[in-house]
């Protein structure tokens, strides 16, 4: 008897361009991992919490279309992807959850402390955040939440919703496990900071060779910052500048880079034209194919069948929640 597949669900913000950290830290997995054929992939687009950031419509609409396009060209199937909006089962569920947990808890969320120090009002949508992330995976029944080692916590927040509320009303939930790829959990932005379209410092996933080069000619080569404090202890033997090797080791390996760096330590203009050209040769099939993908059919259309499947599972799972609650009259 074949193995029953394990269920991943992962959620992505439409609240800009995809950028190269998108794609290392989380894109890449996902495609690999639908390929190999081991899990049952739901990649949500996840547009109710774009909500905590932005408040155009206009925005938000090209935002989700272009996020939808980007995932095809990337090799995700067209039956794996799907809206977040278009599953009112996890409003429903996020709602049923706030019934169980306390402010006080959820005011330990280190993302939610991060995002209000940074300048974002701090508003009921994203202080819930984690709820409704946690609906988003709990109504899935997810066994596998890939995640950055910046979202940890959010998956143990959705674990414990999920034993608090098996533990009021009965076995229903199954407990998510987060899946981090150590190396590249964490991708460095041209900054130095986490790569990340609120920290301004990210390079697009489908940039032009012309926004490449400028983008690569602008990395902060910190080369006096402690390769501890920035990098970690796996990259304390690596050579200088860090930031630049950290984000050129993601497209050469380090028996490659090694050498190569050793020979230009002085020489970072140099270092970057060579990442110019290795990011160009990688990014360039990508945007050929997200060219033609979106020259042709909506992107709506195109991700209908990804939409029933997951309409699906959370029609059939939101029965067994409201049974278990008494809400199913």
């Amino acid at each position: 008897m074949a193995e029953k597949k394990k269920i991943l669900l992962s959620g992505i913000q439409p609240s800009g361009k995809l950028h190269i950290g998108n794609y290392f830290g989380a894109l890449r997995q996902f495609v690999e991992l639908q390929n190999s054929g081991t899990h049952d992939i739901y990649i949500s687009v996840v547009n109710y919490h774009a909500l905590t950031s932005v408040n155009s419509r206009e925005t938000l609409v090209e935002n989700t279309t272009n996020t939808i396009i980007d995932h095809l060209a990337l090799g995700i199937k067209p039956e794996n992807i799907f809206l977040q909006s278009d599953i009112p089962e996890v409003a429903e569920l996020a709602w049923i959850f706030n019934t169980l947990i306390t402010v006080p808890y959820l005011s330990r969320a280190v993302a939610y402390k991060e995002k209000i120090e940074k300048g974002l009002e701090a508003t009921v949508g994203l202080f819930e955040y984690p709820v409704l992330m946690a609906a988003d995976i709990l109504i899935m029944d997810a066994d596998t939440v890939p995640v950055g080692q910046d979202q940890k916590q959010h998956v143990e927040i959705a674990c414990d919703l999920a034993e608090k509320f098996n533990s009021r009303y009965g076995e229903t939930f199954t407990l998510p496990e987060e899946y981090i790829l150590k190396d590249v959990a964490v991708v460095p932005g041209i900054d130095g900071q986490k790569m990340s379209k609120s920290y301004k410092n990210t390079i697009p996933l489908f940039a032009s060779d012309a926004e490449i080069e400028k983008l690569v000619m602008s990395i902060v080569t910190d080369s006096g910052v402690s390769r501890e404090a920035k990098l970690g202890d796996s990259m304390a033997s690596y050579p200088n500048p860090l930031n630049l090797y950290a984000i050129h080791r993601l497209f050469r390996n380090d028996d490659e880079l090694g050498p190569l760096y050793d020979k230009n330590q002085d020489n970072y203009k140099g270092l970057k034209e060579i990442l110019i050209q290795d990011m160009s040769a990688f990014i360039a099939p990508f945007r050929e194919k997200r060219e033609k993908i979106e020259a042709g059919e909506t992107p709506l259309l195109l991700i209908k069948k990804g939409r029933a499947r997951a309409q699906k599972r959370a029609q059939a799972k939101i029965k067994d929640i409201r049974r278990a609650v008494g809400i199913d009259f």
